[in-house]
């Protein structure tokens, strides 16, 4: 892999730059101009949970669903979150607080979101786990596939060059799951460690661990 391609890529990793397809309908929030994981970040001025309480402020339990989303039974939901226009939430899937599900995205059997943004159309299909983490339009998560999101060892998470690169940066927050650009397709049983981001357009293989920036149309296979 081109370490200059990867640290170019990492110095432009905005949201304009992993999203480019979001049109501004208001079923998402407002991203920062800058480093994009900087929404994960409770003391930012774009900060997911500041933007939740002004989003769900009068609705009981701080629980916003759209009249066309569907939810299915035996599902968990604990506010504040929010559900779009024409989102799926299926059977046995457990919402937790501050997951901005936007419309046409889908939360599947026995997966679990939490303090997460699903941009329109991305899915979390069948037993997955998505935490402190953004999925882009079009990504999809392949069975029992896990973004996680904390270190072992509690610390701050780092963000590197690819599987095996170097520290590049301290990205000041102890909880930090994946960013996944548009269409990213992540194969069944895959795991992403904590910092992860992936370019628009990339593949990951199943059974496949992950670390580290990777820039567009990468394909991790070990």
């Amino acid at each position: 892999m081109n370490k200059q391609r990867i640290w170019c890529f990492m110095r432009g990793v905005t949201a304009a730059e992993l999203f480019p397809s979001l049109v501004d309908t208001g079923d998402y929030p407002v991203f920062p101009n800058g480093p994009v994981w900087e929404i994960l970040n409770p003391d930012s001025e774009f900060s997911l949970k500041s933007q939740f309480w002004e989003l769900v402020e009068g609705q009981k339990d701080g629980i916003l669903v759209h009249e066309s989303a569907t939810i299915g039974k035996n599902v968990e939901i604990e506010g504040p979150a929010y559900i779009g226009p024409g989102a799926e939430i299926r059977h046995g899937a457990y919402i937790r607080p501050f997951s901005w599900i936007c419309s046409g995205a889908v939360v599947g059997h026995a997966s679990e979101v939490k303090h997460s943004i699903l941009l329109p159309g991305s899915k979390a299909p069948h037993f997955n786990y998505v935490g402190d983490s953004i999925l882009g339009e079009g990504v999809n998560l392949g069975a029992g596939c896990k973004l996680s999101n904390l270190r072992n060892d509690g610390r701050t998470i780092l963000l590197r060059e690819g599987n095996t690169g170097e520290k590049m940066e301290d990205s000041g927050l102890r909880k930090f799951g994946a960013i996944l650009g548009e269409n990213v397709q992540i194969g069944c049983n895959a795991v992403t460690n904590p910092g992860v981001i992936l370019g628009i357009g990339c593949n990951v293989w199943p059974n496949v661990t992950v670390s580290g920036i990777h820039p567009e149309n990468s394909v991790i296979k070990d």
